[in-house]
């Protein structure tokens, strides 16, 4: 199981989900490794009157992704350990 368990934590790398905010005007793709690979940003949000607002979205984006790919990395680690409690994984057990 352990080689296992090492199995999906590399594999993991290479998995990426995505986030949007703002109707898709916020962009970000990050790795089951919470590793940002892209963020991408729609000119019409860019206001530079208001840039609060775009900080407000790529924050948003952001901590949608790293939820979403903590999710991921606790789903695909489940799947080896088989719902065994093991601490210090992703949102401490299963």
């Amino acid at each position: 199981m352990q080689a296992d368990m090492a199995r999906v934590q590399e594999e993991l790398g290479n998995k990426t989900v995505e986030a949007t905010a703002g109707g898709g005007v916020v962009r970000v793709v990050i790795t089951g490794h919470l590793e940002i690979k892209e963020i991408t940003i729609e000119p019409v949000a860019v206001d530079p009157d208001d840039l609060e607002m775009l900080q407000d979205l790529v924050m948003a984006a952001t901590n949608e992704a790293i939820r979403m790919a903590q999710e991921m990395s606790a789903a695909e680690m489940e799947k080896v350990a088989g719902g065994l409690n093991i601490p210090g994984l992703p949102n401490g057990l299963f």
